[in-house]
């Protein structure tokens, strides 16, 4: 009898393993909504045409949001964010290794006069490169404030605004806020420039002469 229960029980694990195994790997089932013309639709597949859309990912079980997934770049605003990285990218490595520069110099400076004139290279860099940010964002104000107005008049005569115009006034607002936080952070470097030319100083000082005195 004892063999008979376990045999029964044997058998019975066996055929339910494939189904919990089916189970376990089968995908979670999961609501995808997304924003299509200014309208929300959920679904539980995602079409190819929403593929780039902003959207939110719904596990259809616990019903609680597993994934948010912003819209896909247009290729301008791909363009402009690489443009801004790799000009980023260049102005820090430039700076870094002018810092580097200096430092390594230090000791090798015939006066301070000299360490100063080396110093004053950075701070020019990096004033033409605030007036250069300064020039660009009046450029996107001005651009901006065109477009603007032409968004402005089409609602005054009763028009719709015209879908090209207001992803432009969208990628140029974009580029404007990335433009004022490149500007920022280029002042606060500019500020920090002179901390470094004093530190530089009292190292240069300290080298040449142990008891603190110019050279």
């Amino acid at each position: 009898m004892k063999k008979s229960i376990a045999l029964l029980t044997a058998t019975l694990l066996l055929s339910l393993a494939p189904l919990a195994l089916a189970q376990k790997s089968a995908p979670a089932k999961k609501v995808y909504c997304w924003d299509d013309n200014g309208r929300r639709v959920c679904g539980d597949a995602l079409p190819a045409s929403a593929v780039d859309n902003a959207r939110t990912e719904i596990s259809a079980v616990s019903g609680l949001t597993t994934r948010a997934v912003d819209r896909a770049l247009t290729p301008g605003e791909r363009a402009a964010a690489d443009a801004d990285a790799e000009a980023n990218a260049a102005a820090a490595a430039a700076l870094a290794a002018a810092a580097r520069r200096d430092r390594a110099m230090a000791e090798s400076y015939a006066s301070e006069a000299e360490l100063r004139r080396a110093f004053q290279h950075r701070i020019t860099l990096l004033d033409e490169t605030v007036k250069a940010s300064q020039l660009g964002i009046a450029g996107l104000r001005h651009s901006l404030l065109s477009l603007l107005r032409r968004a402005s008049d089409s609602e005054l005569g009763g028009k719709p605004i015209p879908k090209p115009l207001t992803a432009t006034i969208q990628t140029q607002h974009d580029q404007l806020l990335r433009q004022q936080s490149l500007l920022a952070e280029q002042r606060r470097d500019r500020g920090e420039i002179e901390g470094e030319l004093e530190g530089a100083l009292q190292r240069y000082r300290e080298i040449k002469s142990p008891d603190g005195a110019d050279s």
